[in-house]
């Protein structure tokens, strides 16, 4: 185990609440703009497992130690599974479709004009009669009509073109479990002999999946925890139960604005944030927040919109996927978006209400989080700072969204890297000590991130180390 030494270097009034967390590729493929990355405010890095060898990760993760050594910064990993994803096959040119058209699709065929397009997946075994079939990011929508020798017939319901690799979505079809795929599995074999933190789980449609995907990690004795991706209307059907079995929620509006429709992705991304704020489960927000960034120094008026709403609604964390991976201005972007994040933190005009622990019936862990962010809003606490050793207490309480920095003190540094993503959080590495919180407060106020004078809410335990024994909380006059 190796202590966090390094002091931050703001003043505790101006630390950040709400994460980054930035996907590296081809445009942060070395060690130098990955650690810009970190330093220009990214708390966790994404892996995008659909692209890259495990060579090329492998590098990646390296790298991204290093730089978090260098930087005194701890920094959560993502694995991100590619998961079912459905595409068309290969062919020449592109396939002008007419509406009201009948299309064969069939996996693997070679295509002639006039023939079955080809795709890469076996859909005959999964679709029925009716059910919706959205090609090319919905450009063309089709309805199935039959199902007959492993060729899906499907009627088009609008003209457009087919090309391809394009990727194919099925709103209306119930994949049975089998959200898991070979590939996904080798993938996590990999990541479990890498030093990685959190496995994303794509296409999630209910709980099943969630529990078949960690026992595939306990079986493999991964410390991971896990992400389910919420991108299918069969998760938004089943989010409760999805919620309940996940360590991290993700909203995935790009497939998920496909299955359902661009509009109620808005209302969708609300009410799933409200439910994990219940639950006490971290939630984060993805896809195209800054999507203009790729080609464009500076982002969108609705770009930045749509962050500060994110922002004040909540969430944890919000996601940076091909602006950082393969985007012009990689390192600009997660600049522009730490200072929306900043700008809106410290000028919220409105506050998200949502049902949350305080209004219903609370568990032990619930009752402690709720008891120490209420006394710290009524002291005037600078910050809360919480002894953990699994996460769990400093999860418990930022889900309450507290005023103040939450500061966590840990001994496990996988813990301390999870912690990166979560609300309001600041982790720190130091062994098991019953004196942990009160050591570390000295350390901030001789480093002059706290001062004299300041109030400080501490939560801990009697027992150092050991798991669900947080009893204890203390009002500290520095």
């Amino acid at each position: 185990m190796k202590t966090t030494n390094t002091p931050p270097s703001l003043p505790i009034d101006e630390f950040r609440a709400t994460k980054i967390l930035a996907t590296v590729g081809p445009a942060t493929d070395s060690y130098e703009l990955i650690r810009d990355v970190i330093d220009a405010g990214a708390n966790g890095i994404r892996m995008n497992f659909s692209h890259g060898t495990h060579e090329e990760h492998a590098r990646r993760i390296a790298w991204v130690r290093k730089a978090t050594k260098e930087l005194g910064k701890p920094v959560a990993i993502v694995q991100d599974l590619q998961g079912p994803k459905i595409r068309l096959g290969d062919f020449e040119g592109e396939i002008k479709v007419t509406k009201g058209q009948e299309l064969r699709f069939k996996k693997d065929v070679e295509y002639v004009e006039g023939g079955a397009i080809p795709i890469q997946f076996d859909l005959s075994k999964k679709v029925k009669r009716g059910e919706r079939m959205m090609l090319f990011d919905g450009k063309v929508v089709t309805t199935i009509t039959s199902v007959k020798n492993g060729t899906v017939y499907a009627r088009a319901d609008n003209d457009g073109i087919l090309l391809q690799r394009k990727g194919i979505n099925l709103p209306d079809t119930d994949f049975g479990g089998d959200v898991i795929t070979k590939k996904d599995t080798e993938d996590a074999a990999f990541g479990s002999t890498q030093d990685i933190d959190y496995v994303a789980q794509s296409f999630v449609q209910g709980a099943e999946d969630v529990r078949a995907m960690r026992k595939i990690l306990r079986n493999l004795g991964s410390s991971a925890k896990l992400i389910a991706k919420v991108e299918t209307q069969a998760a938004i059907d089943n989010i409760d139960e999805i919620i309940a079995e996940s360590d991290v929620v993700m909203v995935a509006r790009g497939d998920l604005a496909y299955e359902t429709s661009p509009e109620v992705v808005p209302v969708l991304q609300r009410k799933i944030i409200g439910a994990c704020r219940s639950a006490g489960t971290p939630v984060i927000v993805a896809t195209q927040m800054l999507a203009s960034m790729t080609e464009s120094t500076e982002p969108t008026r609705a770009e930045v919109s749509d962050i500060a709403t994110a922002v004040i609604v909540g969430t944890d964390c919000v996601m940076l996927s091909e602006e950082t991976a393969a985007g012009n201005y990689p390192i600009q972007s997660v600049q522009a978006m730490r200072r929306v994040i900043k700008y809106t933190e410290q000028n919220r005009p409105v506050a998200a209400v949502f049902l949350d622990a305080r209004e219903r019936q609370a568990t032990m862990q619930e009752a402690i989080g709720t008891a120490v962010v209420e006394l710290a809003d009524k002291v005037g606490s600078k910050a809360i700072v919480a002894e953990t050793k699994s996460g769990a207490t400093a999860m418990q309480i930022a889900s309450l969204r507290p005023d103040g920095p939450l500061i966590a003190v840990t001994s496990v540094q996988t813990v301390a890297n999870q912690l990166c993503i979560v609300y309001g959080v600041k982790s720190y590495v130091r062994p098991d000590d019953k004196h942990a919180a009160r050591k570390l407060t000295d350390w901030l106020k001789t480093n002059k991130v706290l001062k004299k004078g300041d109030i400080v809410v501490t939560a801990s335990g009697q027992y150092p180390g050991v798991v669900g024994t947080t009893d204890t909380i203390k009002v500290r006059l520095l």
